[in-house]
């Protein structure tokens, strides 16, 4: 086993989106990676379950039924929870950039085609080890 596997299997990965079929994808393609992935729906589904086990790193919809996903890493940081976070988004305008830039959360484009996602959870894994 290489290092990159080393390393992600000590990383437990939250994704938070409200599609089913986005959240399966995600789950199989990021357990073959190594990481541990627990899946949730939505903003109040992490929310009732976050204290009971801490994420490595978040992967976070903008677009979240209720709490939108920048809103669910404040209310995350106001519980002391600063795991590293990605925003994934279909849309990303200007606005929404600045926002992200602004809480320290970069963001990935859907559809999630290239490596793009797993290459930044790898870099921000790799920062918080």
């Amino acid at each position: 086993m290489d290092d990159h596997d080393d390393r992600a299997e000590k990383f437990s990965v939250f994704v938070v989106d409200d599609d089913p079929a986005v959240r399966n994808s995600l789950q199989f393609a990021l357990e073959l990676e190594g990481y541990a992935v627990r899946t949730f729906a939505n903003a109040d589904q992490l929310l009732g379950r976050i204290d009971d086990e801490r994420p490595g790193c978040l992967i976070v919809d903008y677009a979240l039924p209720g709490p939108n996903g920048l809103e669910l890493l404040g209310a995350l940081r106001q519980r002391q929870i600063a795991a590293p976070a990605i925003l994934i988004t279909s849309h990303p305008n200007r606005g929404l950039r600045q926002l992200a830039a602004q809480a320290g959360v970069p963001i990935v484009e859907k559809p999630l085609i290239t490596d793009t996602l797993t290459d930044e959870i790898r870099a921000l894994c790799g920062s918080h080890s």
